[in-house]
């Protein structure tokens, strides 16, 4: 490995090589965690079962590979930190999760157990390797540049997301103009575009990348001193309270954004909306979410992000509330874009105001806490409508269940003091 030191400027290939990572996974998290997958789990994957069913496995297998991911999150933290071997790690994860993807082509109708296995499997590859594509930003620029080379990334994500979700589109409108026999085989062919998205345009990383070398070895003592200092941290949290109501009020609501992402399209198919339908309605919602959360930034900005966050919770209160008596089209449109318009900003807003309410001296650690944490927050929402699932087989009150995460989150946001720890 090369201990070249990065490059002062922002616009170079190390740069660009790094950020296209974003592009490279982003596809599997539009078309695959976000659409797809839960279409299909529905219509072909449980076909003939109740909508209740295919809710409860939707939300246990995001829960099971966000369970997965919050467990292993310190290992991989404690890789990344050793450093000289986070370009192999990222690369042996992410070649799992893309061809778990591509293999979902391969499920018959009525597999749903294992579509929902190899859909975990490519969820903890994609979640996982993003431990180490966000470490991987020391080694491609220096600290002035890190806020643009990080939005950099997100927002070339953002476009390649859409670029290849929109041939998808494409496709499934008119599937025999182009080849195809009918929808499903459109979709199994989107499973397999992803899957050769994905580990395609993570080789500009691979070979363009070069991480700083490092002398600590990675083994079985670095394993049990990642869950030591994970202890520790969560000990050393405890010691500010400021800090310990905004992460309880974080872990609440964000546990509900989450899982009205990936619980969307399924709740739309309950409903009876077309495929068509559903999937137009998100695409138009990724294309709006990039503008809306840029100027969400900016409202973060003048007036501070507390006030942004509370406008993204009244906007998902309203929505689960109004998620009851949902019945046109319309609605479901309505309801994606406006949602779509805050998800991006109430995740960086929040990740704005914990930084302000930290220690100064101490980020890596409280972030990496802040990150395992995000995790364990995927778990708590989607196993909320798992459970609801088992109790009503109406998918309005299945999201209405969320309801309590939001309002209980803002409520312990107010008594969050804006001061940072000392």
């Amino acid at each position: 490995m090369s201990s070249e030191r990065p490059s002062q400027g922002v616009w170079n290939r190390r740069v660009l090589a790094w950020a296209f990572y974003d592009w490279a996974n982003s596809a599997f998290a539009l078309s695959v965690l976000a659409v797809l997958f839960p279409l299909f789990l529905g219509a072909y994957w449980s076909q003939g079962d109740s909508g209740a069913e295919v809710t409860a496995r939707l939300a246990w297998a995001n829960a099971g590979a966000s369970a997965v991911i919050c467990l292993l999150s310190p290992i991989f933290g404690a890789i990344a930190d050793a450093g000289g071997l986070r370009k192999r790690f990222l690369f042996i994860l992410a070649l799992l999760g893309s061809a778990a993807t591509a293999s979902l082509a391969l499920v018959d109708a009525g597999g749903w157990l294992l579509a929902c296995c190899l859909f975990a499997v490519a969820s903890i590859g994609y979640y996982g390797s993003t431990i180490f594509y966000d470490s991987l930003i020391i080694d491609v620029t220096t600290a002035d540049n890190y806020s643009f080379v990080s939005s950099l990334g997100f927002a070339i994500g953002y476009l390649g997301g859409a670029v290849l979700f929109t041939l998808h589109v494409v496709l499934l409108r008119d599937p025999q103009a182009y080849g195809f026999a009918d929808a499903a085989e459109v979709v199994r062919f989107a499973f397999v575009s992803v899957g050769a998205w994905w580990a395609g345009f993570a080789l500009p990383l691979l070979v363009l990348v070069h991480e700083s070398p490092s002398s600590t070895r990675v083994g079985a003592g670095v394993v049990r001193a990642a869950y030591r200092e994970l202890r520790a941290t969560i000990g050393r949290i405890g010691q500010y309270r400021n800090v310990v109501v905004f992460l309880v009020a974080y872990w609440l609501y964000i546990g509900g954004v989450f899982t009205v992402i990936t619980m969307a399209v399924n709740y739309g198919q309950r409903l009876g909306f077309s495929q068509e339908d559903l999937i137009t309605a998100l695409l138009i919602t990724n294309f709006a979410g990039f503008p809306a959360t840029l100027l969400y930034g900016v409202f973060g900005h003048r007036l501070g992000p507390r006030p942004g966050i509370y406008l993204a919770l009244i906007v998902y209160v309203i929505a689960s509330s109004l998620a009851v008596f949902m019945s046109e089209v319309w609605h479901f449109y309505a309801m994606a874009i406006v949602i779509g318009c805050v998800q991006g900003g109430v995740q960086g807003l929040s990740r704005s105001l914990y930084a302000s309410l930290i220690p100064a001296e101490q980020p890596g650690e409280f972030f990496g806490f802040y990150n395992t944490l995000t995790k364990f927050a995927h778990v708590t929402g989607t196993s909320l409508v798992g459970l609801a699932a088992i109790f009503t087989d109406e998918p309005g009150w299945v999201l209405f269940a969320l309801l309590p995460l939001f309002v209980v989150g803002g409520l312990l946001l107010t008594l969050v003091r804006l001061v940072r720890a000392a």
